[in-house]
């Protein structure tokens, strides 16, 4: 029988990272994992030989703990083009980061998105996210997102056309009450490092971690009933000890299992992916709805990102919305399609449609007031330790963060 030091609930990014950092210094640990894979949310399935993300993710290069528990090369990145086409009046208009493709920028100046003065405003913004230290951003004033643009000055013609489909799509978030220090921290993470894919899928991420841990120190398909003093009991009924337990599960999940009655909240959203014979852009940008019509938020071909996401001669095409339409999926499809029909044409409705994604708990709120997430604790009794994107926000970099501080914190207590 394995008599692990620690138990981690949960082999989501923040249970990996947990169960490394406490590797690392000598102490066993062993993650109990519902489901019949590691990752959480950040898991791809494989499906006529097409591989699906779990829901519109990304990996931004930029994040500091990402750079160092991962290896990049290996992941095989492969970046997106450094800005958006915006779907505006019937039409396609290109917004470039001026810092990257300085030449494709300057088509977007006299462009309907926003006035020229909001493209000043943009470098405004940026300068003022870089030449701060992260410490400094969870520091700033804080207010909604929305307040925080018109406060900078933005026209609600930019806000409308750009941030509510390309912020609000980040944070699953259309009205923008995301935290301003959020969105702050995100616009520096896009400003620094490349948007990008894992060749092999966002599921590379977690399984990369995973890969480094000792054999056996992961169990999935058992699911955590409940908490005990010294340890969990399983749903089948198992007992397991161990002198300290980490909690790494989804804010509902933590909640059940801690008892508090807390019923954090959750932004959810929806996600479609296509067949195509054809693609419907000629290159790997994310286009987004500035018309504010329809069900889709963004849309994108991952295999123009990466071309092991589809299989020879096919194209894979994943449109997004904010939050679960109560449509049938039947429903759904239809009304996807005659959006995307306007937006590309007829041989939409030729694309086949293999799988749709309804994700409940795709992220936590991150209303203000919202503090520095490296500071916020982790351990809730001698015993008992909790990490997650909802102790903290969300975002691949605070899930790693959160899970590594939990695991200082437990070293700390069981270190040898």
């Amino acid at each position: 029988m394995y008599n692990p030091d620690v138990l981690i609930v949960g082999a989501g990014l923040a249970g990996l990272c947990c169960a490394f950092r406490l590797h690392q210094s000598g102490i066993s640990s062993l993650v109990l994992e519902a489901s019949d894979g590691v990752g959480g949310r950040v898991r791809t399935d494989r499906v006529d030989g097409f591989l699906l993300d779990r829901g519109f993710q990304v990996l931004l290069t930029a994040y500091p703990e990402a750079r160092r528990v991962l290896d990049y090369d290996a992941l095989d990145l492969r970046p997106f083009y450094p800005g958006s086409l915006i779907r505006y009046g019937g039409r396609l208009y290109r917004l470039a980061d001026p810092w990257r493709r300085p030449l494709d920028s300057l088509s977007g100046l006299f462009s309907p998105i926003g006035t020229f003065s909001d493209k000043l405003r943009i470098s405004k913004l940026r300068r003022k996210v870089l030449f701060c230290s992260l410490d400094e951003i969870y520091q700033h004033p804080e207010t909604a997102t929305l307040e925080a643009l018109r406060s900078i000055g933005f026209s609600e013609n930019m806000i409308d056309r750009f941030f509510r489909p390309f912020i609000g799509g980040v944070f699953f978030d259309w009205h923008l009450e995301v935290s301003s220090r959020m969105f702050e921290f995100g616009f520096r993470m896009f400003a620094l490092g490349d948007t990008a894919l894992p060749s092999k899928g966002m599921g590379a991420i977690p399984e990369q971690i995973a890969a480094r841990l000792p054999e056996a120190t992961i169990r999935t398909g058992v699911r955590v009933e409940s908490l005990r003093e010294g340890g969990v009991i399983l749903a089948s009924g198992e007992q397991i000890s161990a002198p300290a337990v980490v909690v790494a599960t989804d804010g509902p999940e933590a909640d059940h299992l801690l008892g508090e009655g807390k019923q954090p909240g959750s932004r959810s959203v929806t996600c479609l992916y296509f067949s195509a014979d054809e693609p419907p852009l000629s290159e790997p940008i994310l286009v987004l709805n500035g018309e504010g019509k329809g069900l889709v938020t963004s849309l994108y071909s991952p295999s123009l990102v990466s071309p092991s996401y589809a299989p020879k001669g096919k194209i894979l095409v994943q449109a997004t919305i904010l939050g679960n339409p109560s449509f049938s999926d039947e429903e759904l499809r239809t009304s996807v399609v005659a959006q995307l029909d306007e937006w590309f044409g007829p041989r939409v409705k030729h694309w086949k449609l293999l799988r749709i994604y309804r994700i409940p708990h795709a992220l936590p709120m991150q209303l203000a007031p919202v503090s520095n997430p490296a500071l916020n604790p982790s351990q809730v009794n001698s015993s008992l330790f909790l990490c997650g994107e909802h102790r903290s926000v969300a975002s691949i970099q605070w899930a790693m963060v959160s899970g590594r501080r939990a695991a200082e914190a437990v070293i700390k207590k069981v270190g040898k």
